[in-house]
This record gives structure tokens, C-alpha cells and sequence, in this order.
């Protein structure tokens, strides 16, 4: 109530700031039109050649409204950018420049997919780079040509997994995580039980990193340097030569030009043989709002605007599960500033779509590490329950809780270097009992009931709490094995319990060794899984239709109503490991209403 005053309280304040008396009026047109009708009248003979920016974590959620600036861009509207520029007749090029990525292999072959099909069209791609980090690499490596300035540099290594350890760190504080969990591979509470890394994690982690560097990394520079005739071996030759400037990347073959951001008119001009080229800046991009403070009901519209009315097309719903797994609704994670996916937000999401006439099928996009069993379980039931077609489309990650979210879709399709699996269960609780006696606290217990203490994070489990829980933990494996041997068979793949079990324990896989275990189905990028969905529900793949994306962006009101504006420890992220150790909390914090999880080895960090 008090927050939802505060919100009252700051919208009023916001609608009585005075209008300036010689503040002109605002013309009602949206700034994006009138950006679009001063392109229409452009008209130069200029070559356009389409600039488009690509850097961060390239989020996949849907976006909601911006009061103030450009409205966010997810990376299906960075893609559909791409999109435009291919079939926009005036387009003569792509000037494709990147910042630091840092996402996974999966949203790296979402963007690789979308170059390949803008280049189809007989365009050139020109990427370009201050300094070139790895994940930027990779997509720059479908380019045709590849540009640093001659002070700049490439960060191409290797690859890397850090697991960090913090069960020194827990006895230091006088803290103890109790810990229970099913399958030896199942290695997300390792951290916190020793300081060495197990037989089984480096196993998987070896498996899973190898994989990715053969395909990932070496595969893809074979692919994109075809001129250097380079053999695997070669190229990993050359990786270990790295980090390069750009003057040795370019002797190494690994870039094509050395040239500053304002020589790149001259060079576009040269590859396309023209004598002027435009470059349109942040091509297809929406235009900021103005806000009109002068007039109070336009700013309160800009605060919280009217829905925009749905047509009555067929569609494809595409419901994104982004973030740790939770029950409830979801939201902001108070500590890291992250989000986290709420079982109540997506299980209404998979109702809204059942319920809509014009929905004809149903995408789930997922990428998470999984978190809690049993919203992951309300997840999976919903799907289940769902009376349309429904296609599971994996991107950076689905493990864990996110690969059991998946696994009564008619369809799984995974992008090659999805991190999926992890078939575990484990249950949690750190125990603050040591600190709290360090402190000089001392805490008296009167209970009634012999497993009273389950939840208590003052004390470690009874052993008849341990048996209860255990026993808890069994069961929930089994289901996960059941209802996983379900959906392989009704997906038509021969497989039998003790086939999955052999690929479960909370081990994990890449993508490719997923589709040859038979754990997912296809390789394949989302638009892959929404063509399959077009299919299940009789409809021609090749049909342009509507996407129906949920749960719905929230309006400046309902995410300064929910909190949703970042952390209050977000300050103490620019503190070095500050930002590692909050992770390592981050999953702990609710274990005492909900200690059983689902959960990969999130501790893995690729670089």
C-alpha cells in the first residue's frame, strides 16, 4: 500500500510541474512518423548503406514502454532490423557495428542466422569495432568484411570456465550450507561444500567447453576466413597467439581492414562502387518520445498509455521465460538487479494464449538456468494442459528447470550451443546458526513435532529432517525422470528410463550433444520453432503472420509500482568479486521457503 502511495504520490507531483508560458505546442504526431516521413522525403541518389548497433546482452524479454528516450529494443527488434534493411530496396549495405556482446553461443546464432539471410539478398556486411572482443568476433566472422582501426584490437583467446569455490568463504563467516541433491553431475551446490572441483563437474565442463570451442569458436573461424586456408589445427595455432592488435590481426588474415569510423563512407563507397553512399544512423530504430510536460493528460497517457488494440489476425503466440525460475510473479531480483521469471506470470501467459481465438500455436523461448522444482512443475503443467499446439525454442540456456519447462512440447528445438540438461534435483539452506553464535546471539527452540526445523536456517537438518527432505528430493527426481521419458516418447524418440537416466544426474549438454542423446529434437533458431508451430497448426510455414508476444512489457507506472528499477545494491557491483559473490548468494536467499531447486552449475562463467 505505502509503495503504491509513493507511486500516487510521485505521478501527481510529475502533473503539477508548470508549463512554461513560452514552451511551444507539441505537434500529436509520434516522433517515429515524422522520422519516417523526412526519410520518404530524402531524396538524394545517395547509396544508403543501414547502420545498426549490437552490443550487451542482447535480452530477449518483451519491452514495455519508455517515458523518456528510445523505447528498449529486445533482440528480436534488433533482428527484425536486420530484417528490414534485407528487403528495403533503398539499402545498398549493412554497417554492422559492435560493442562488447556478452551473451551466449545461442543468441550468437540468432544474429549469424539473420546476417546469412540479410547477405542472401546480394548485400554486403561490413562489421566494425573499436576493440573486438570474442563474442563480437563470432558474429563479425559472417560479415564480408571485417574493420578495426589501426589503434584498436582483437580479444580472440580461447575459450575459458571459472567455477569459483566459496566453501572457505562460508566457514570464515561461520555459515554452513546443508545441502541435499540427486545426481552426481548435479554440481550447483558444489561451491559450497568444498574447494575443489569434483570428477564428475570437470568431466562435463570439459565436454561441454570442448564442444564449444570445436564448433563454436574454431568451426567458426574456419567457416568465416575460407581465403587462409587454414585446417583446425592452424586456427588454434593462431588462437594461442592472441590477444592481437589490429595490425597482427590483420597480417594474420583474421581481419580485412585497418581503417578509423570516418574513413568507413569511403571504403562503403568502394565496395559498392558508388560515388556517394548516406549512412542511415540506428537504421529502422523507434524514435524517442517527447514528453509534453505542458499538458498534465498527455504526460499521465505517456505514464501509463492505453492498450493498443489487438487485431483480429491469426497468430503465433511466443511466450519468453527469461531468468531464474520462481513462484509467484516474478520480477526484479532485489540484490543483483537481475530478474528473475515468476510460474504465476507464465502459467496466465500459456492461459491468455489458450484462450484467444486468434492464436493458433504456441512458442515457449526459453532461456533460464531453471530455479525452483515446483514453479518449474506449474510451468510444466500448463503446457501440458494446453489444448494448442505448444513448441519448446531454447536459446543461451534452458537446463535444469529450464529444460523441464520444455519437456511436453510437441517439439524442443535448441540452437547448436544451447547449455541444455541438467537433469537434478537438490535441496538447500544455508545455515546462519555459527554466525549468529560468533555474534553472541543465542537461540532457544520449543517445537512440537519431530521435523519442526526443516526450515529453520538457524540449524542444520535433524537426520530425521535429513531422511524427510531426502526422501522429498527422491521423489521430485523421479517425477522429473517420468515426466521427462513422457515428452521424449510422445515427441517420437526411442528412449527408455534408464536411457535418460544415463543422460540425467544434472549433467549438462550443448545443444548438438542434446540432439544426438535425443534429448531435444532440432537444431534450430527460433524462427525455426515458430515455422514447426505454423505446421502443427495447419498453416503454411512460409505465411507471414503476427507474433503475439507475452508476458506483456509493463507500463512506466507498473514497473515503478513493482520496483522494477534496479537494485539498491547496484553500486556494489563496481566493487571487484563483489559482483561474483552476490551471485553466489542471489540463489540462496529464498531457500527457506522454497529449499528444493532445479538448478544448472549457474557458477560457470564462459569467457
Amino acid at each position: 500500500m505505502l509503495r503504491r502511495l509513493f507511486t500516487l504520490s510521485a505521478a501527481v507531483a510529475l502533473l503539477a510541474l508548470p508549463a512554461r508560458a513560452d514552451e511551444p505546442k507539441k505537434a500529436d504526431a509520434p516522433p517515429a512518423a515524422k522520422k519516417d516521413e523526412a526519410d520518404k522525403k530524402d531524396d538524394t541518389k545517395a547509396a544508403r548503406v543501414a547502420h545498426i548497433k549490437l552490443s550487451g546482452g542482447l535480452d530477449e524479454a518483451p519491452v514495455g514502454d519508455s517515458l523518456f528516450g528510445a523505447p528498449a529494443e529486445n533482440l528480436r527488434a534488433k533482428l527484425d532490423r536486420i530484417r528490414k534493411a534485407g528487403k528495403d530496396d533503398r539499402v545498398k549495405a549493412l554497417y554492422l557495428e559492435l560493442g562488447d556482446l556478452t551473451v551466449g553461443f545461442g543468441k550468437l546464432n540468432e544474429v549469424r542466422v539473420a546476417l546469412a539471410d540479410f547477405r542472401k539478398s546480394g548485400k554486403k556486411v561490413t562489421a566494425f569495432a573499436e576493440e573486438m572482443s570474442a563474442k563480437a568476433y563470432l558474429v563479425a566472422l559472417c560479415c564480408d568484411a571485417v574493420v578495426l582501426p589501426e589503434s584498436g584490437g582483437l580479444s580472440v583467446y580461447g575459450l575459458r570456465a571459472e567455477v569459483t569455490y566459496y566453501k572457505n568463504t562460508l566457514d570464515f563467516l561461520k555459515l554452513k550450507a546443508d545441502v541435499l541433491k540427486m545426481g552426481n553431475y548435479k554440481s550447483a551446490v558444489e561451491p559450497y561444500l568444498t574447494d575443489t572441483m569434483s570428477k564428475e563437474n570437470r568431466e562435463q565442463i570439459e565436454s561441454i567447453l570442448g564442444d564449444s570451442y570445436d564448433n563454436e569458436v574454431v568451426g567458426a573461424i574456419l567457416k568465416g576466413r575460407p581465403a587462409q586456408k587454414w585446417d583446425a589445427d592452424q586456427v588454434k595455432a593462431v588462437i594461442d597467439q592472441g590477444p592481437f592488435t589490429a595490425k597482427k590481426a590483420k597480417e594474420l588474415g583474421l581481419v580485412d581492414t585497418l581503417a578509423y569510423q570516418d574513413q568507413l563512407p569511403a571504403l562503403f563507397k568502394k565496395q559498392l562502387g558508388v560515388e556517394d553512399v548516406r549512412i542511415v544512423e540506428n537504421y529502422g530504430k523507434a524514435a524517442a518520445k517527447e514528453a509534453d510536460f505542458s499538458n498534465p493528460f498527455k504526460l499521465l497517457e505517456a505514464l501509463s498509455p492505453a492498450k493498443k488494440k489487438e487485431s483480429k489476425e491469426p497468430k503465433i503466440a511466443v511466450i519468453y521465460i527469461i531468468g531464474g525460475i520462481a513462484s509467484g510473479k516474478g520480477g526484479v531480483n532485489p540484490l543483483m538487479g537481475g530478474s528473475s521469471v515468476g510460474s504465476e506470470t507464465i502459467v496466465k501467459a500459456i492461459q491468455d494464449a489458450e484462450k484467444n481465438p486468434t492464436v493458433k500455436a504456441i512458442v515457449l523461448r526459453i532461456d533460464s538456468p531453471g530455479g525452483s522444482a515446483l514453479a518449474s512443475d506449474m510451468i510444466w503443467r500448463a503446457t501440458k494442459t494446453c489444448t494448442k499446439p505448444v513448441v519448446a525454442s531454447m536459446g543461451d540456456v534452458a537446463a535444469s528447470g529450464g529444460y523441464y519447462v520444455a519437456m511436453h512440447a510437441k517439439k524442443i528445438f535448441a540452437e547448436p550451443g544451447t547449455v541444455t540438461g541438467s537433469i537434478g534435483v537438490f535441496g538447500l539452506k544455508l545455515v546462519t546458526g555459527g554466525l549468529e553464535e560468533f555474534a553472541g546471539l543465542k537461540t532457544v527452540v520449543i517445537s512440537k513435532g519431530k521435523n519442526s526445523g526443516v526450515n529453520s536456517t538457524t540449524f542444520a537438518w535433524s537426520e530425521s529432517e535429513r531422511k524427510a527432505m531426502t526422501a522429498t528430493i527422491e521423489e521430485i527426481y523421479d517425477q522429473f525422470i517420468d515426466k521427462g521419458l513422457e515428452g521424449r516418447k510422445a515427441a517420437g524418440v526411442d528412449m527408455d528410463r534408464a536411457k535418460l537416466l544415463s543422460l540425467a544426474g544434472g549433467r549438462v549438454w550443448t545443444g548438438r550433444q542434446a540432439k544426438a542423446a535425443g534429448l531435444i529434437d532440432e537444431l534450430g533458431t527460433i524462427d525455426d520453432a515458430i515455422a514447426y508451430a505454423k505446421t502443427l497448426a495447419k498453416i503454411d510455414p512460409a505465411t507471414e503472420m503476427e507474433l503475439y508476444q507475452l508476458p506483456k512489457g509493463g507500463s512506466f507506472f507498473d514497473k515503478f509500482a513493482d520496483g522494477d528499477f534496479g537494485s539498491p545494491f547496484g553500486a556494489l557491483r563496481a566493487i571487484p568479486g563483489a559482483e561474483k559473490a552476490m551471485k553466489m548468494a542471489a540463489p540462496v536467499l529464498n531457500t527457506a521457503n522454497d529449499p528444493v531447486k532445479m538448478l544448472m552449475p549457474f557458477m560457470i562463467e564462459w569467457k
